[in-house]
């Protein structure tokens, strides 16, 4: 089994629509958190620019054209400073072993479906 990373950055107001957006199209979520690469203005010390989510989506090689779509759509990538995304490869993963069988029956269940559209 194949698996890629996309790892987003976005405002914390549409991280909530990207996750749900990413979900929709079959991931698994792992939020983190980040800050831009800009220094923040800052006013008697505190940090006045609006904090920054990290969001990370493990998929399934053939989950990430749909989910790359749904997130660009959600978080409004066309907009400038609304954030980026990008895909990286994963070369090993640990501790999905509980997740394998769901993994490899959506997998199954994806190959018959195609199986049925080809037939009709």
């Amino acid at each position: 089994m194949r698996f890629k990373l996309i790892i987003a950055t976005v405002k914390t107001d549409v991280t909530d629509s990207i996750v749900d957006a990413a979900k929709a199209a079959g991931a698994t979520v792992t939020p983190a958190r980040g800050t831009g690469i800009h220094e923040a203005k800052t006013f008697f010390g505190l940090t006045l620019e609006p904090q920054t989510d990290l969001v990370m989506f493990l998929l399934e090689e053939h989950l990430v054209e749909a989910v790359m779509k749904a997130i660009c759509k959600a978080g409004h990538f066309e907009k400038p400073g609304t954030g980026i995304a990008f895909v990286l490869p994963v070369d090993q993963v640990a501790g999905l072993e509980s997740q394998m069988e769901r993994f490899k029956k959506r997998r199954l269940d994806e190959k018959i479906l195609e199986t049925d559209k080809d037939d009709t």
